[in-house]
């Protein structure tokens, strides 16, 4: 559990980098109050701006001297290229080789760059914390605490806005954005319930709770790129086991039909990870009462958006 005062500071130091986002109703007929936490709306169209700003200034100067480092499927690229601009440093940022032209474009537009490579590879550098042959801070896109405190600031906002939500549906990817949302949660609001929600296509925290502990999953990649896995980071499982109430999946179909009705009834454009939270809530999964889904980023190729809003599932 991050505590709450770090969370508290974390607020005070992404200041300038990351903004304030609105909680907005989604007027449906269905079941609960559906409110969204428009993370999309960050400078860098994510939620990864508020852990790599408070990562990166919470740093030893020194240490990002040579550079800053992640590895990242796109949004926490974005947030380290960021960074690195703000510092004049420079961020390589290793991708796996299925990430969206729209994510990479992103992070050569903001000084970045890209290193692609074998997903097996990406995954590696991600438990390892580092790659062979890159210098520089490595800020890791979900076991750094400031990168988790930073993104507890949202459950911070969101209790303001909504001082009594029944239900707060996170996307998972890695665990670090619903870790850092659960930890300010329980210590403020303790009665909110927590879920997590993956898509179908890589399950691994399903899994993990199912059999008591992280296991392997079939991951097949699909244009819900910034969440599922294959397993659940050892470092993270006691973190989240701990801290959340249980897990949901959405299909494929549920998440693109999810995206579609966010873009006609709020035009809000969100990416596939940043549908999970609504595609779970609007299939009936969290139940009834104020139900707060958190869209995590916005950051969709037009390729991937265009059918979609078409009716078809990429």
């Amino acid at each position: 559990m991050i505590p709450l005062e770090e969370i508290e500071s974390a607020r005070e130091r992404i200041v300038g980098a990351a903004v304030r986002t609105p909680l907005v109703r989604l007027h449906v007929d269905g079941p609960g109050e559906i409110w969204l936490k428009l993370e999309n709306l960050q400078p860098i169209a994510s939620f990864k701006i508020r852990g790599a700003s408070n990562a990166v200034r919470a740093a030893d100067p020194a240490e990002v001297e040579t550079g800053l480092v992640t590895a990242s499927a796109g949004n926490m690229a974005q947030g380290v290229a960021w960074m690195g601009r703000e510092l004049g440093v420079p961020a390589t940022i290793v991708v796996p080789d299925h990430a969206p032209e729209t994510k990479l474009a992103a992070i050569q537009r903001l000084g970045g760059k890209a290193m692609g490579v074998p997903f097996a590879d990406w995954w590696r550098a991600i438990e390892e914390s580092c790659f062979p042959g890159l210098e520089g801070l490595f800020v890791h896109p979900v076991e750094d605490e400031l990168v988790m405190a930073g993104n507890g600031t949202i459950a911070l906002e969101i209790l303001e806005d909504l001082p009594d939500p029944d239900v707060v549906l996170v996307p998972f990817g890695g665990g670090g954005l619903v870790t850092g949302i659960a930890s300010a949660l329980r210590a403020v609001r303790p009665e909110a319930r927590i879920y997590a929600v993956e898509p179908e296509t890589g399950p691994a925290l399903n899994a993990a709770l199912a059999a008591g502990e992280p296991t392997d999953v079939e991951y097949r990649p699909s244009f819900v790129d910034g969440s599922g896995s294959r397993r659940v980071l050892p470092g993270m499982w006691p973190r989240v086991r701990e801290l959340i109430d249980g897990a949901f999946t959405a299909s494929l179909d549920e998440t693109a039909a999810a995206v579609r009705l966010l873009a006609e009834r709020t035009r809000v454009v969100a990416e596939g990870a940043g549908a999970l939270a609504a595609a779970a809530a609007l299939a009936g999964r969290a139940g009834e009462g104020r139900v707060v889904c958190v869209v995590s980023g916005g950051n969709i190729d037009l390729s991937t958006l265009g059918p979609i809003l078409a009716g078809r599932t990429p």
